[in-house]
């Protein structure tokens, strides 16, 4: 049994590998870069869920395998829920490394940030999975954590905004000093991954 995740992101994918092997022991997960390469779609919608779908069917499209993409980000009240789909982007085009990218993106968003009191910091990651089979069977779940926003970088671990980011289940630390365990107990895309797997276990099955 194989399925592919539409992802190059090697930490998200070693996320949603560790996760989904959880529920399916004897499925092999694939990433992009296990595959032929195919024109990958821009993510041009303006949901999370329309964003994993639309990378989702290009997998199936491309390597004839069940895909599963995710449609992640970041939302802010006190910026009126941004950046959400615009998370990746929120400084710009990419340029340079993944790792520089997310400095970039956290250096503009604790600027933004700088004058917001500490009770208005709230902010929650939320995280669109879609499951596309080659019948063309369809399936999105979604899953969210609540938490604020910090006023320092801390932390070396997960990515994004993860060094930025206190979830109200583990205060006090960000997501990104929680072991691989403790977030995927409590992330967005854990919950996600933990809804959608026994789905994808009863469809190739």
């Amino acid at each position: 049994m194989k399925v592919l995740v539409a992802s190059r992101n090697a930490k998200k994918l070693e996320e949603m590998q560790r996760i989904l092997r959880e529920h399916l022991t004897d499925v092999e997960v694939l990433g992009l870069d296990d595959v032929a390469p195919y024109d990958e779609p821009v993510e041009d919608q303006p949901t999370f869920e329309g964003n994993a779908l639309l990378k989702a069917r290009a997998g199936v499209a491309s390597s004839g395998l069940p895909t599963l993409a995710d449609d992640s980000g970041l939302c802010v009240d006190a910026l009126n829920g941004m950046p959400g789909v615009l998370s990746a982007r929120w400084s710009g085009p990419p340029r340079g490394s993944k790792e520089r990218a997310d400095d970039r993106n956290n250096e503009l968003l604790l600027a933004q940030l700088a004058d917001v009191p500490d009770e208005r910091r709230t902010a929650y990651f939320t995280c669109a999975v879609a499951l596309v089979l080659p019948d063309g069977t369809e399936r999105v779940v979604e899953g969210r954590m609540d938490g604020v926003i910090t006023r320092a970088v801390r932390g070396s671990g997960g990515f994004g905004y993860d060094v930025v980011f206190e979830a109200d289940d583990r205060p006090g630390v960000t997501t990104a000093e929680l072991t691989p365990a403790d977030k995927d107990a409590i992330s967005h895309r854990g919950k996600a991954l933990r809804e959608i797997a026994p789905i994808v276990a009863d469809l190739l099955r």
